[in-house]
């Protein structure tokens, strides 16, 4: 087993120094799903929400999210971002809308904790925008699929 990197000899957390490591291409991609009635996702898909359109909104968050890991998660590294793609695709016969998030970057550590955070941020944000007609929606199954760059080179979940 490999130790955690985020803490010292001490035991005590620390932010990991990648000032040596030589910037890479660097990307990774992650999913995550919002279960809801099928009445709460049949307005969405219909546009007829009251508050405007709520996938356009979700994916605007999601990017935004994505750029301010390093604000919420303590020990994450600031990193420019040169791609954020988010796809929220509906999947009516599961009742649920499907989030899949890939984040580029060129920097000396990776990007899966931006592609996390954006996936995350997009689906609260479908959540906050859908709560007052289904409080019962659930997210659920966030998770990296793959990524690659670094000196760990390329994973990819087993599915």
């Amino acid at each position: 087993m490999t130790k955690l990197t985020h803490f010292n000899q001490n035991g005590e957390a620390h932010m990991v120094d990648v000032g040596s490591k030589t910037p890479t291409q660097r990307e990774a991609l992650t999913e995550g799903f919002i279960q809801m009635k099928p009445e709460t996702l049949e307005m969405v898909l219909q546009g007829s929400h009251k508050k405007g359109d709520v996938l356009g909104i979700a994916r605007i968050a999601g990017i935004m999210a994505s750029k301010k890991t390093a604000d919420l998660v303590p020990l994450c590294h600031p990193i420019p971002i040169t791609h954020v793609d988010i796809r929220l695709e509906p999947e009516p016969e599961n009742k649920r809308i499907r989030c899949e998030t890939r984040v580029r970057t060129m920097a000396p550590t990776g990007v899966e904790m931006e592609a996390l955070t954006a996936t995350q941020v997009a689906l609260l944000t479908i959540y906050d925008m859908c709560k007052a007609i289904d409080r019962g929606m659930r997210i659920e199954g966030v998770q990296l699929l793959e990524k690659s760059g670094g000196q760990s080179g390329t994973w990819v979940r087993e599915r």
